[in-house]
């Protein structure tokens, strides 16, 4: 059977994925052996709006390498594959398309019409990535792919029956968990982005250091109070003594002391003591209404931070948040859902009157009651938060309340230095959070949101965890897990969005009364209302007819429902607009993607999975809470082993982004490369725990590794291997010790590669059949066998075929896994087969097949060899010399192994002769080899001292690199200011140069030997 000179990935690699799946190759349970164990993935599933990028790459291919392995070993496998609705940043992608193609916008549309355009959107682009995984040669079960929002509302799904209802499990869990009490509703501050207005999750939250200020005010003490304000040094020595009227605050955002509900100052900071329990003034707003807050002590401010007082606006803060729930501060929200200063609700005048009363504690307000008071002034309303930032700090100034400091300047008109007061503003770096997408300063905002209870159901997946059932790898996987959910906080559910699974719930008004005319009154207060959560409208409906005693209908909102009201006793139901958060739906995917809530036969077969990859930032947003809501929901945990990675970066560790521009796309590798090589990469990168580094130059290396089978495949060609005449590669009963060695070697192998992917240690893997298919196959092997190939003996050269033949299939197979297109082409390739490789049988033989003999005397050959040919390297001897050898000390068992190798020995080491002495002549170097001295003379062929003047010279600027790196790692600026990428290359450089230096110096000294 002919073939190619070379592999032509980029033709081959569609033809033999088109193959596969016409075959069913990757179909659930495809391959399984009778009454096989089961073995099942998920994929972590992608956005629906995500193209491939080097993190899908690398994690895709881990688990492809897991689930081939499984199904040539006969599991009865399933690796299901889907994608994410990925609310927000479908909603944005729609809505761009919408405004480049002047189409009406989202608000233009409406609702119900902007989902059509998302459906539309869905099925012309939303299939993208899952094709470009097939270009990976990920073996999913295609067939099976799973939507979070199939089944929901306008649902358009075309090819895609075999998709469970996702919407149904949603929508299901969420009502079990709210009548369980496991969900509620609740006003807590979130990541609230302005652009998109809704709530979004840390993860999606981008914390940049950005120039930063951070402005220092005075809240002058209410009623004109004094006291003495002492501060001491670390001796207790007294350095500051002065009366004071006011306190003095630090902050980066002045537009949010509007907000204000206190100020607080660690209970043990002396320098307070006088004045806590007392209230201060906000020195911000019109005069005849400003308002005071208390000072109050708390254990969040910091001594020795700042002044060390703390202003506390709960509502747009997370810290602040957490002292005003435990003082019990009131939260007032200054901004809108746009991030402007809210321009609703009464006069100022009248609000800061309410609040004015609760500082003095003459009155208290519920969350709600708070949230509706607008404490911002007229001048500032509607006003962006940024606009507003000036005006406050403007007015502050203005009226001298800025903290004043001294500063030498330059008199423009003398030249002389003056001292004079300014406002004292720190210029400084500050942390700023920004959406991913909406690229948008994140505004911490106290909303309305659907909470999980978390405190409630996280008991059972830490346990899970504790007590073995569950192992997350590595360790320190473990150890964070156990952090966040020992620390766990409610979850917030809800988003501000149209695209997503709608939340379940319809308000109705409350406080039912009559009038005196008979009509109904009824409570449409956000305090007041009654919630009803049910699977559908009709189920909602009834529910809330049950309740009020009469009929009710679902409207638009409570304004409708206002207007239902009359003598004939009805009202309605609106919905809540909101959808849930998409790690909500995500948080189902086990037992969503096999059919629950029904009882399907894939539930059954393959729930608990198996095996999780997944990179280690979501082990807290998706893992724990796929534990936390399976545990919940069905009782059982969703997989038993958790494999975590971190993030691909480049060759130099740097990550990877599209500011510095190392940003490198899977699908260019995969044209240039080929699949197989991106693919060896990702696994040969994958240290358990490790730093991810693609390395392309390594990518090159893997190419050509893929040749280099390729080569020895031809070779085996060439010896007529494949010859119809030749029987089935079964493994030969050899009786030549190269062939009885290859097949030791192979079994060491296969043994090797088995126990590091049962340690999901895919580096091992793949560095141990590197080393076996281009040292061990190619590179000896080969060579080795060619004397073989050359015998006048028939049988000789029919064992070798047959072993050759052997050793190559089990290369096939034991890389397909990993580099599954050029082995399954190879195998094709290569004899009439009964399968496809993809199916062949994985072998399960072991050290049974090694020969002790064999091995012995083959390791010694290769490592005389090896060593004669590093000599001569390292000596520079010219590489087409062919040169006698002496030796002094020849133990039995390397005589031996020399008199049954020695043509081989002098053909591959270009060695004329061996001649036993008493010992070296003079120019004579050493090669060491088990139970061996051998000598080359090399006087006569090298000059020796045109050699030494070469290599002291390379020595010399060796000497001068090391230094420079060893002056840069010992300073301590450098390794604290240099970047970490920095710092680890430098190291890297420096082993480099010092094991360049050894060998330098090696070489020397074996030429001091020669003379």
């Amino acid at each position: 059977m002919a073939m190619e000179k070379t592999f032509n990935a980029a033709e081959a690699e569609s033809r033999l994925y088109k193959a596969w799946e016409e075959a069913g190759c990757f179909k659930a349970g495809a391959n399984a052996k009778p009454e096989a164990s089961t073995y099942c993935i998920m994929i972590p599933p992608p956005n629906v709006t995500g193209v491939l990028h080097m993190g899908h790459a690398f994690n895709n291919t881990l688990q492809d390498i897991l689930i081939r392995w499984k199904r040539m070993q006969g599991f009865d496998t399933l690796w299901q594959p889907g994608t994410d609705h990925a609310g927000i940043a479908t909603q944005m992608v729609v809505e761009r398309e919408l405004a480049n193609t002047q189409q009406p916008s989202r608000r233009e549309l409406g609702r119900e019409k902007f989902l059509e355009k998302v459906w539309e959107w869905k099925e012309k682009s939303g299939g993208t990535i899952v094709e470009q995984l097939k270009r990976l040669g990920a073996s999913c079960d295609f067939s099976r792919t799973a939507f979070t929002m199939a089944g929901a509302q306008g649902d358009t799904r075309t090819g895609h029956e075999n998709s469970p209802n996702f919407h149904d499990a949603v929508i299901k869990v969420f009502v079990e968990m709210y009548n369980k009490g496991l969900i509620y509703r609740g006003k807590r501050l979130v990541n609230w982005d302005p652009h998109f207005e809704t709530a979004i999750s840390d993860l999606e939250v981008e914390n940049i250091e950005v120039a930063g200020h951070m402005w220092h005010f005075k809240y002058p003490l209410a009623g004109g109070a004094t006291y003495t304000y002492v501060e001491k040094d670390e001796d207790g020595n007294v350095i500051l003594e002065e009366e004071r009227d006011y306190i003095s605050i630090a902050t980066t955002r002045p537009e949010t002391m509007l907000g204000d509900g206190a100020v607080a100052v660690h209970p043990s900071d002396e320098r307070y003591a006088p004045i806590v329990g007392k209230l201060c003034e906000i020195p911000v707003g019109p005069k005849e209404h400003r308002r005071l807050i208390p000072i109050i002590t708390d254990e969040y401010p910091d001594k020795d931070f700042g002044s060390g007082a703390v202003k506390i606006t709960g509502a747009h803060d997370f810290n602040d948040y957490q002292v005003a729930k435990r003082g019990g501060i009131p939260m007032y929200r200054l901004m809108d859902m746009r991030g402007q200063m809210r321009a609703d609700g009464a006069p100022y005048d009248e609000a800061a009157g309410i609040a004015m009363a609760v500082a003095k504690g003459e009155q208290t307000l519920s969350e709600n009651e708070a949230d509706a008071i607008n404490l911002v002034p007229e001048d500032l309303r509607g006003l962006d938060r940024f606009e507003a930032r000036k005006l406050v700090v403007e007015q502050i100034t203005s009226e001298g309340l800025a903290v004043m400091h001294t500063v030498t300047k330059t008199d423009p008109e003398t030249g002389e230095d003056v001292e004079v007061l300014e406002p004292y503003v720190e210029n400084k770096p500050i942390m700023q959070p920004f959406g991913d997408r909406s690229k948008v300063v994140i505004e911490p905002m106290l909303t309305d949101q659907w909470f999980v209870d978390a405190e409630k159901v996280v008991g059972p997946a830490l346990d899970a965890v504790r007590n073995g059932d569950v192992k997350i790898l590595p360790e320190s996987g473990e150890k964070t897990y156990y952090h966040w959910l020992e620390n766990i906080e409610p979850w917030c559910i809800s988003r501000q969005l149209w695209w997503g699974h709608q939340i379940p719930v319809w308000y109705g008004p409350g406080n039912i009364n009559k009038n005196d005319d008979g009509t109904l009154m009824l409570s449409y207060q956000p305090d007041d209302l009654v919630i009803f959560c049910a699977s559908s409208s009709e189920e909602a409906i009834a529910k809330a007819s049950e309740y009020y005693g009469f009929p009710v209908t679902e409207v638009a909102d409570w304004k409708e429902a206002d207007g239902l009201l009359g003598g004939d006793f009805t009202t309605g139901i609106w919905r809540d607009p909101d959808v849930l958060d998409t790690w909500f739906s995500s948080g189902l995917w086990p037992i969503g993607t096999l059919g629950w809530p029904e009882d399907t036969a894939e539930m059954q077969k393959y729930f608990p999975t198996s095996t999780l990859v997944t990179g280690q930032d979501i082990l807290f947003f998706w893992v724990a809470r796929m534990m936390m809501m399976q545990l919940a929901v069905v009782d059982q945990i969703p997989f038993d082993t958790v494999y975590l990675h971190g993030l691909v970066r480049d060759a130099k560790g740097k990550k990877m982004s599209k500011s510095t521009g190392n940003v490198v796309d899977p699908l260019e590798i995969i044209e240039e490369f080929g699949a197989d090589a991106l693919r060896f990469s990702s696994a040969a990168m994958a240290a358990l725990g490790g730093v991810l580094k693609l390395d392309m130059e390594r990518l090159k290396g893997y190419r050509n590794f893929g040749t280099k089978l390729w080569n020895a495949v031809n070779f085996a060609h060439f010896n007529n291997v494949y010859d119809e005449t030749v029987p089935a590669f079964a493994c030969p009963d050899a009786k030549a010790a190269v062939n009885q060695w290859i097949i030791g070697e192979t079994a060491k192998v296969r043994v090797e590669v088995d126990a590091a992917l049962e340690a999901y240690r895919f580096n091992d893997a793949a560095n141990a059949l590197y080393a076996f298919v281009w040292g061990k196959v190619c590179d000896w092997y080969i060579e080795l066998s060619k004397p073989l190939f050359g015998s006048e003996d028939e049988a000789v050269i029919a064992e070798t075929r047959q072993t050759l033949g052997w050793v190559l299939d089990q290369c096939m197979i034991l890389l397909h896994p990993i580099m599954p297109f050029i082995t399954e082409e190879l195998w094709g390739n290569t004899a009439k087969r009964e399968k496809m490789l993809v199916h062949a049988e994985w072998p399960t033989y072991g050290t049974e097949l090694v020969n002790a003999e064999a091995d012995a005397e083959m390791n010694w050959v290769i490592t005389a060899i090896e060593n004669i040919r590093s000599t001569r390297a390292q000596m520079h001897v010219p590489a087409g010399a062919k040169i006698p050898m002496v030796v002094t000390e020849f133990s039995d068992q390397a005589r031996t192994a020399w008199e049954k190798n020695e043509a081989m020995i002098q053909k591959l080491a270009r060695i004329t002769s061996l001649e036993q002495v008493e010992s070296f002549p003079k120019g004579c170097a050493s090669v060491a080899a088990p139970g061996a001295s051998f000598g080359l003379p090399l006087a006569d062929v090298i000059d020796v001292d045109a050699e030494k003047a070469r290599l002291e010279k390379t020595l010399g600027k060796l000497a001068k690199e090391l230094g420079g790196l060893r002056g840069r790692l010992n300073n301590p600026k450098f390794a604290a200011s240099a970047p970490e990428e920095v710092v680890a290359e430098a190291r890297e450089n420096l082993a480099a140069r010092e094991e360049e230096e050894a060998k330098v110096k090696e070489a020397l000294a074996r030429l001091a030997e020669i003379g």
